[in-house]
């Protein structure tokens, strides 16, 4: 008997409306573990280089793990992937709420998604059983009118949605993959390739909420400790009280505030739009995921402008507070929470957006953009002009329409501003500084899809002036003590450990505010015991997990390198290596172009990767049990 997992993948072509399930072996299940490692396997098999990301030949995959469904908190995850419509090469986002678990207890442990269909459809699972319904009638609407509907329709308030918004069905390359209307698989356009299959939603209902585990007492008692450890982590405790929300005073007082499109690291109107602003005006509640102890969801209510945002949509994380905030110099707290509104109630990467508006506020005030080319003014600062650009964007009008597919692209359809983008890979630059956070630049630069926040850990964690849990680091061998703002060896040999922890991570789909290498509330050995109390296999070590963590990253990096894409493309903003205007400790600063160069050498060399290419060479796949894939 398997434990964690059913060795159920449901397959769907949605050209011929065929659906069957596949029976992996176990040893599929140990050595990708799930999410994107498994995910990509299916992708890297089954799609042809050069595919168009809003065509038939695009493989849609949706992704669970071993560890999903379990009774404790941060596991209820997944991840999609396929090729990008907005980024080069690969895309891949995770999401969490209940529609994981969901799928999971339906008797799933993830779904391969081929073909397009002619009309809209929705993908209906319960209990192990699955059929293509038509969707004409969910297509335009809302996620949740949708949300609300199919849970009239099907005569079930207990169904989990995840769909796409009406961004996704415009094809809008920012479009994300949003269920229980407020959580999102936000990053890298994936809501436009759901989109362009016509593939509405994917809802799912499962009856049994007990999913079989080697080791149950064992995992009651894990379960527990974590409850009674979260009073002792300052962290938690913070996450639980502000969400993410909370770190926008952080970020402000150390300068790593991303203010006016990046060129400060301090935003005078902070306290505008701070977490604890937000705890103390317009927080209704404090929502979680399936079985998870921490609740930093965020649920409000306000109104602006006479419109009131509805709390369904839930309230705007740190990402989105910076992004529609201090990005695009904004410091009314209620227009971020419209805009976080609209994101949600039509299917859009938060980040991607308040990046790309932020972005055209720049190019206006700099007489790139002008008042012919949008149709009015967009000067930095005016709340109401950044509502009115994300309700444009979502809607696809007038100049919502050049700046939907991202700020890369409408510089290129424009002709101009490129001087202004702060894109790698052309996926917009989440909120924390890489001319503060240096490893973290490093991470940006050679990510497989883009700048991505979550891929490894963050230089505080292991700077000279930071004292706590370096047991946690040193257990998965990273040095640590190491001068701040740096980017020497030591540092590039963090970047490249806690990416191949956090690359875990995504492959066991576990949530990185609750499981990890530094503060959070486990660490990297309790990692190991969860996924031998979950699965029974008993012998999963630190190295093996590093191991699943190191496959992944290779399998992403596999098929850029499949679709053309190498080191190149490394590259960050030129912005970036200008220095910081504004006040604090990050005015003046800049990034080194000598520095990042020798850096991603050492992480090249370091990887097993053609220094030349800066892909995998044959000989670290062969390593990493990847012979069978073929550059």
């Amino acid at each position: 008997m398997s434990f964690g997992y059913h060795r159920r993948i449901l397959h769907v072509n949605l050209t011929n409306g065929c659906i069957f399930q596949e029976r992996p072996e176990d040893a599929f299940y140990r050595k990708y573990l799930g999410g994107s490692a498994m995910g990509m396997y299916y992708i890297l098999n089954g799609m042809s280089p050069g595919a168009d990301p809003l065509g038939p030949d695009n493989i849609l995959t949706l992704m669970l793990s071993v560890l999903t469904g379990a009774p404790i908190s941060g596991q209820s995850r997944l991840t999609a992937n396929a090729k990008s419509p907005l980024v080069d090469g690969i895309g891949d986002s995770q999401s969490g709420g209940f529609f994981p678990a969901e799928l999971k207890f339906a008797g799933y442990d993830g779904i391969v998604v081929k073909g397009q269909s002619e009309k809209p459809v929705y993908l209906w699972i319960k209990d192990g059983l699955a059929e293509l319904r038509d969707a004409t009638h969910l297509w335009g609407k809302s996620t949740g009118d949708v949300d609300n509907i199919l849970k009239s329709e099907l005569c079930d308030k207990k169904i989990e949605v995840m769909q796409c918004g009406p961004a996704g069905e415009k094809l809008a390359s920012l479009a994300a993959i949003i269920n229980m209307a407020n959580r999102a698989n936000g990053r890298t356009g994936l809501g436009a390739v759901m989109g362009s299959k016509r593939l509405k939603a994917v809802v799912v209902r499962g009856t049994s909420k007990k999913l079989p585990v080697a080791s149950p007492k064992q995992l009651n008692s894990f379960a527990r400790s974590g409850v009674t450890d979260f009073d002792n982590n300052a962290s938690m405790v913070g996450l639980r009280k502000d969400g993410t929300a909370g770190v926008t005073t952080r970020q402000h007082a150390d300068g790593g505030l991303p203010t006016y499109n990046f060129n400060a690291g301090q935003f005078a109107g902070s306290d505008s739009i701070s977490g604890e602003l937000m705890t103390d005006t317009i927080l209704t509640g404090r929502e979680t995921c399936y079985a998870c102890t921490v609740r930093c969801k965020r649920s409000v209510t306000t109104t602006y402008q006479d419109e009131e945002v509805d709390e369904k949509y839930g309230g705007p994380e740190y990402e989105t507070l910076a992004t529609f905030g201090s990005y695009c110099g904004v410091s009314d707290l209620s227009a971020v929470a419209m805009a976080n509104q609209i994101c949600n109630e039509y299917g859009l990467d938060t980040i991607g957006t308040g990046a790309t508006i932020a972005w055209a506020m720049e190019c206006f005030e700099e007489g790139i953009i002008s008042v012919q080319d949008v149709g009015f003014p967009i000067p930095m600062g005016n709340p109401e002009v950044m509502v009115k650009l994300t309700k444009l964007l979502a809607d696809r009008i007038g100049f919502g329409d050049v700046i939907a597919d991202g700020s890369r692209a409408a510089a290129n359809r424009l002709g101009k501003g490129h001087e202004f983008l702060i894109t790698v890979k052309g996926s917009e630059t989440p909120a924390h500084m890489p001319q503060v956070k240096r490893s973290l630049g490093l991470v940006y630069a050679v990510n497989p899809f883009g700048a991505d926040h979550n891929s490894s850990e963050h230089d505080p964690a292991v700077e000279d002036d930071y004292k706590h849990y370096s047991d946690r680091l040193q257990s998965i061998g990273v040095k640590t003590k190491l001068p701040a703002k740096s980017l020497e060896l030591d540092k590039v040999k963090f970047a490249l450990t806690t990416q191949h922890m956090n690359s875990f991570l995504d492959s066991a789909n576990l949530c990185v505010f609750v499981w990890g290498s530094s503060w959070q509330l486990f660490g990297p050995e309790d990692c190991v015991r969860l996924v031998n109390t979950i699965t029974g296999w008993g012998d999963f070590t630190i190295d093996e997990m590093l191991l699943v963590g190191e496959r992944r990253l290779n399998m992403l990096r596999a098929f850029n390198a499949r679709e053309g894409i190498d080191r190149t493309a490394d590259i960050l903003p030129k912005k970036f290596f200008k220095t910081l205007q504004g006040d604090g400790p990050s005015s003046g600063i800049a990034l080194d172009i000598e520095e990042i160069m020798q850096a991603q050498e050492w992480y090249y060399e370091m990887s097993g990767w053609n220094l030349d290419s800066g892909n995998p060479t044959n000989d670290t796949l062969k390593r990493l049990g990847l012979e069978w894939i073929e550059l």
